[in-house]
């Protein structure tokens, strides 16, 4: 499946960025939090799959690549528009994105590039996972304000798309054996811990910053039942996870492309204007050497 690079712009109302979702706000901000975590972090992904580019012999990989850096610079640019948003609403957005940067450069400066591609790897498993949960299971959006409910759809089909390709540089490029699988696991384990805990500790800041909508008690029901619940976050992704520490794993052994037929009625909806990559469009980022928001 090759990942295009899709130049979309989302009209988010941001007087609804607080309360965007069915669910209520203490919902919206979980993934409020997420969206503080993407522009850091795929950048990140970015750099890690990008310096393995000249080690690459098969074209098709190379061109999975090319995909893969267009999307992520396009979600990284919608996701701060987004956080942009939130900063207007009175909520620390700015702040907390700051925190994620430099937890990124700390990683460039003090880990080895084959580690930093495993937790690419490992982020890029979560991301899929993430994104498989809300494509599989439309209430999970259903009723949501549209604008956000699209950017989120979006950004679930392009995670989809491209989520086999930092597994297949990593097979490419890291000899096979146990110290490659021992390298793969443990940065799956690592990424968990820091995940989690950055994704509930945003979390709460956003909450508690927004108290004035009040209603925490129901609020708080509501954010235990969507991750927690039956159908909730964790037991939906709990055997994807798992999965991951197969030593034959592969991100396609979930064969969920069928979903992506989904994504020519949501540009239609959109509006939206296709960029093949190796174009400019107007208003997106450079494809090359793009640096980090000081």
């Amino acid at each position: 499946m090759m990942p295009i690079r899709r130049d979309l712009h989302f009209a988010l109302p941001p007087d609804r960025v607080s309360d965007w979702h069915a669910w209520g706000p203490h919902v919206t901000q979980f993934f409020n939090a997420l969206s503080l975590m993407f522009p850091g972090g795929e950048r990140y992904f970015i750099d890690s799959v990008r310096h393995y580019r000249d080690q690459i012999d098969d074209p098709v990989l190379k061109k999975h690549m090319l995909g893969f850096i267009g999307q992520e610079a396009m979600h990284t640019r919608e996701h701060i528009e987004y956080n942009k948003q939130l900063e207007a609403a009175g909520l620390p957005a700015h702040q907390l994105d700051k925190r994620i940067w430099a937890l990124f450069n700390f990683g460039r400066r003090h880990l080895p590039p084959s580690f930093r591609l495993a937790q690419t790897v490992a982020l890029e498993h979560y991301t899929a996972m993430l994104a498989g949960m809300v494509l599989d299971d439309p209430s999970r959006l259903e009723g949501s304000e549209e604008h956000y409910r699209q950017v989120w759809m979006w950004h679930a089909l392009e995670e989809t798309e491209h989520k086999a390709v930092s597994f297949d540089v990593w097979n490419a490029v890291i000899k096979p054996g146990p110290k490659r699988y021992l390298m793969r696991t443990l940065a799956m384990l690592e990424v968990t811990v820091l995940f989690w805990t950055l994704v509930f500790d945003f979390h709460v800041r956003l909450i508690v910053a927004d108290r004035k909508r009040g209603g925490h008690l129901r609020g708080i029901w509501q954010v235990v039942r969507f991750l927690f619940g039956r159908r909730g976050v964790f037991p939906t992704i709990a055997l994807d996870w798992l999965r991951f520490f197969k030593p034959s794993f592969h991100p396609w052994d979930h064969d969920n492309r069928a979903q992506l037929a989904r994504l020519d009625s949501l540009l239609a909806a959109i509006g939206a204007t296709h960029a093949p990559y190796g174009t400019h469009a107007p208003g997106a980022p450079p494809h090359q050497d793009e640096k980090a928001p000081a």
